[in-house]
């Protein structure tokens, strides 16, 4: 008897094949050249599911996303996906020097512009976001659109908080991996027992958005574990 996680992987594989861009398509060779070539120089298959990147791409489209900020490059899947709404341009937080290389080869083999399309800053993301919200005040910087947050776990809230800040009013924030960020911590049971506030409480209490967590469900992961996961979607409030 075929098992629920089984089906929920075949329904999450034919919703790909169904909803997203034709292997033909410039889009799906940019994306899966990407994949390729950070798979070939060493980087850690923990990209977003090809079904978030279009949901990304989509929201972004909804809101009229012209400025879009990244807390994580990784190889630059995600930026991708941004990049393919139209009219948007992406800053992208990155700490490991590799990985914002091979991101800036699939980016540009892709035919995106650096400094033009997407500026990927080498730094913590920690200096890097106080710096951008000085650049904010000091009118060199424009409000972001939306901010998608996929990046150390153990600093999410620290993440959202600048996020808040950094966005524009209705601007969107998104956070990934919320759900396994609880699952998977060595203390996941003092989230049950009241001892330790998760993500989500800790939004609940932030008056300045309005926000809701999304559980998800994939195929392109290897591990069972890695299947069911969730993320944060937040409103700045206007």
């Amino acid at each position: 008897m075929t098992s629920l996680y089984q089906r929920a992987q075949q329904i999450d594989s034919l919703a790909q094949s169904s909803l997203l861009p034709q292997s033909s398509t410039d889009l799906s060779q940019a994306l899966s050249h990407a994949l390729e070539n950070s798979a070939a120089n060493g980087l850690p298959p923990i990209t977003i599911s090809p079904l978030q990147g279009q949901y990304l791409a989509i929201q972004a489209q909804l809101i009229g996303a012209k400025n879009v900020l990244e807390v994580g490059t990784l190889g630059g899947y995600s930026t991708l996906w941004f990049l393919c709404a139209g009219g948007v341009r992406v800053t992208s937080l990155e700490i490991d020097p590799h990985h914002r290389d091979v991101a800036l080869q699939n980016l540009e083999h892709a035919g995106y512009e650096d400094g033009k399309d997407f500026e990927v800053i080498l730094a913590p993301a920690l200096d890097s976001l106080p710096r951008l919200l000085a650049e904010q005040q000091d009118g060199k910087r424009a409000k972001f659109d939306l901010v998608f947050i996929d990046a150390n776990w153990d600093e999410q809230f620290d993440y959202f908080q600048h996020a808040v800040q950094l966005a524009r009013p209705n601007g969107c924030i998104y956070v990934d991996n919320v759900v396994r960020a609880i699952l998977e911590d060595p203390e996941s049971e003092k989230y049950e027992a009241g001892q330790k506030e998760s993500l989500p409480i800790k939004v609940g209490k932030d008056g300045r958005v309005k926000a809701t967590m999304v559980s998800v469900v994939s195929s392109h992961k290897g591990r069972a574990g890695e299947t069911f996961d969730g993320f944060l979607l937040a409103v700045v409030k206007g």
